[in-house]
């Protein structure tokens, strides 16, 4: 038992210094406005399924353009309502595996030197964070983008996945055709 206590304190201590590291990064000037783009995507996710929840009906299609139409659906899996799990247990999964990957991309986000790539890691960090408040407020992602053409529709969709796609394609971008040789500005 003293052991266990031992390698728990060491775990704990660590953990700490990789928190006070974490922090002095987050103090730097990129890192901070890298927070701050973080805020506001997560800000215009958060109104834009605000108004649609006003706005729409579960059962009412808004066509907005001839290729484009507003409906409410609730994705309780993930992309594109892949390992769909309406119960507790699957929201909570799924909540914390999320949180997870979104503390571990704030790190990546805080250590990055090119600005394109900090970029990328803020889209991201935006999305999941306004993907995971929906798990968690409401059981299920709230979804509303619905592009189309003639009787094939595509997923539905919403902010947060547009940001998160866009992060990922930014950082694929930094990564094979700038090799990071972008200053840093973000």
């Amino acid at each position: 038992m003293p052991r266990l206590c031992q390698l728990l304190t060491i775990k704990a201590d660590s953990f700490m210094g990789t928190l006070t590291s974490f922090k002095s990064l987050l103090k730097q000037g990129p890192a901070r406005k890298g927070l701050i783009i973080c805020l506001a995507l997560l800000f215009l996710d958060q109104v834009s399924k605000h108004i649609v929840l006003i706005q729409i009906s579960e059962t009412e299609r808004v066509q907005v353009l001839p290729i484009l139409d507003f409906i409410l659906i609730w994705n309780t899996g993930i992309s594109y309502g892949l390992f769909e799990s309406s119960g507790m247990v699957g929201r909570i999964i799924l909540s914390v595996l999320g949180l997870l990957i979104t503390l571990f991309l704030l790190v990546q986000m805080a250590r990055s030197t090119g600005k394109w790539e900090r970029l990328g890691y803020c889209l991201i960090i935006g999305g999941a964070i306004g993907n995971i408040i929906d798990r968690v407020i409401y059981g299920g992602v709230i979804d509303f983008i619905s592009f189309h053409y003639e009787n094939y529709y595509w997923y539905v969709f919403n902010l947060a996945d547009v940001w998160i796609s866009l992060g990922v394609i930014t950082i694929l971008l930094d990564s094979f055709l700038l090799s990071g040789k972008t200053p840093d500005g973000v």
